[in-house]
């Protein structure tokens, strides 16, 4: 059995996961590291401290599936479908830009980082958080893994699927054993950053607006409102609604190194002018997302960059492909091809 480190418990570290345990049941044994205290990575969804079936998605919102990837990746829509973790959005939401026809735009009942974890649990892998990981060392015929505050571990295959501006600061043997085409090919990928604030209420509260979700065009702060157990089709008499608020990229850039408790003001105080008429809030979660969506991907998007075939050490993530959820397959696909052919 080979022990496949997966660093990254987002969504293409854990469909990476569950292909490998589909696949190649009998070939690996699967430990997958994140640095965060739980699964998602970007499609996260945060619970009220007062109240944990309140929650918001702070990170995706929606996941909009084109003509084209709905059908070369139908399998994973019809999963999902099935087990009622994606259900179709019939909320309104206004401004909504479609660039093309025939999208089909889904939401997730249970929270979009339930699709993280439905991979994760197929996986049957042992997940660890809390695991940042800082050195990668080339040792024997393997990897020896390095974390912030804990022993090292050996693995035969390490795969990153972390942002790559997280791939290029890793220390140890990851820089040395890049290709001088490969590091500038990486050194180019950007992308956008933005804060998310959470907002929960609690259940006798009262937001009266005529759309689920909706696109502001004309404030400098404040880009996309969601009321988020609308947006979900979720409203309970027992739990409170939940708002979701992103910022603009221009704003996020400009406040990327200030303090979240310094930003947050500003985000209320302009939420306040585009939605007067929202009641206090019962609790508050700001995130900031220092790297929200991949602006310039990897040259040509080849889902995957491998740095060594022996010991295999692979990259993937929407960095090597597009910030959605089928650049996050597609990653995924393209990392197991490499891993199939070398396990």
């Amino acid at each position: 059995m080979s022990r496949v480190l997966i660093v990254g418990a987002g969504l293409t570290g854990s469909i990476c996961a569950c292909l490998l345990r589909r696949e190649l049941p009998n070939k690996v044994n699967v430990v997958v590291w994140d640095k965060s205290r739980g699964s998602g990575g970007r499609m996260s969804t945060s619970r009220s401290p007062n109240n944990p079936s309140c929650t918001v998605d702070l990170g995706a919102q929606y996941i909009s599936a084109t003509p084209y990837y709905a059908r070369i990746h139908s399998s994973f829509y019809e999963e999902l479908l099935a087990q009622d973790i994606l259900k179709p959005l019939v909320a309104p939401v206004e401004d909504m830009m479609s660039k093309e026809e025939g999208i089909m735009n889904y939401v997730t009942p249970h929270g979009v980082s339930s699709i993280v974890k439905h991979y994760l649990k197929e996986s049957g892998a042992e997940v660890l958080y809390d695991r940042h990981v800082t050195h990668i060392h080339r040792k024997d015929s393997g990897w020896e893994v390095c974390h912030k505050g804990g022993a090292s571990q050996q693995f035969d295959v390490v795969v990153l699927t972390m942002p790559v501006p997280q791939i290029l600061q890793l220390q140890g043997d990851v820089g040395s054993l890049m290709g001088e085409n490969q590091r500038k090919k990486l050194e180019a990928v950007s992308y956008s950053s933005r804060y998310a604030l959470g907002l929960f209420y609690k259940a006798d509260a009262r937001i009266d607006v005529p759309w689920a979700a909706k696109y502001v065009s004309n404030n400098p702060c404040i880009r996309f409102i969601a009321i988020d157990d609308k947006k979900r089709n979720l409203a309970s008499k027992d739990c409170g609604p939940s708002v979701v608020v992103h910022t603009s990229v221009p704003f996020g850039i400009q406040h990327l190194e200030e303090e979240k408790d310094v930003v947050q003001p500003i985000i209320l105080e302009e939420l306040a002018k585009v939605m007067p008429e929202l009641p206090e809030p019962d609790s508050i979660k700001c995130q900031k997302w220092r790297y929200s969506q991949v602006s310039r991907s990897v040259a040509d998007c080849p889902g995957q960059m491998t740095l060594l075939s022996q010991p295999l050490l692979v990259c993937g993530g929407d960095g090597f492909t597009h910030s959605n959820f089928d650049g996050c397959i597609e990653s995924a696909l393209k990392v197991f091809d490499v891993l199939k052919s070398s396990l």
